[in-house]
């Protein structure tokens, strides 16, 4: 089993006391998903993960066919981190860690994910033809959606 990464980091001119109550409320992971993904959460969740919460989700995530995604949060360090690891869904394995910390101009939120393809040789060259590009994607929307959202003002001289 080949394990893949995925690693992104974004400065963001927020505090962690802004920003861990966007990130940890599972009901937020719905604007930060492209539409592409047709990303639903079905089970009920809270306002803010714990560990063992598990996560019920429909997603389009290979060819458009709909299919039933769940994760369990596995760590939170409030203010500073959590991780969620897939218990059914398209990966053989996926573990995601989410980390904040404080900055000079606000936060660094890290992205860390590790993951691997069902099928063998065939699982691999999906993900060489598809699904490494379908996961930037997916993260590049994100990126664009939080730099949009916490945008600094600019400020025109008086």
């Amino acid at each position: 089993m080949r394990i893949h990464h995925l690693t992104r980091s974004q400065p963001l001119p927020i505090s962690l006391a802004e920003a861990w109550p966007f990130f940890s409320t599972p009901r937020n992971l719905e604007a930060i998903t492209p539409d592409f993904l047709r990303f639903r959460i079905t089970s009920e969740v809270p306002e803010d993960i714990y560990a063992g919460l598990i996560i019920t989700y429909r997603i389009a995530a290979v060819a458009g066919i709909p299919m039933t995604w769940v994760t369990e949060i596995k760590h939170v360090e409030h203010l500073s981190r959590f991780v969620d690891e897939q218990r059914l869904g398209p990966f053989r394995f996926w573990f995601h860690e989410h980390r904040f910390r404080a900055a000079a101009e606000g936060i660094v939120m890290e992205d860390i994910v590790h993951y691997a393809m069902p099928w063998g040789w065939l699982g691999e060259l999906i993900h060489w033809l598809f699904i490494r590009r379908r996961l930037n994607a997916i993260f590049d929307f994100r990126r664009d959606y939080l730099a949009r959202r916490w945008a600094k003002p600019v400020r025109h001289p008086a």
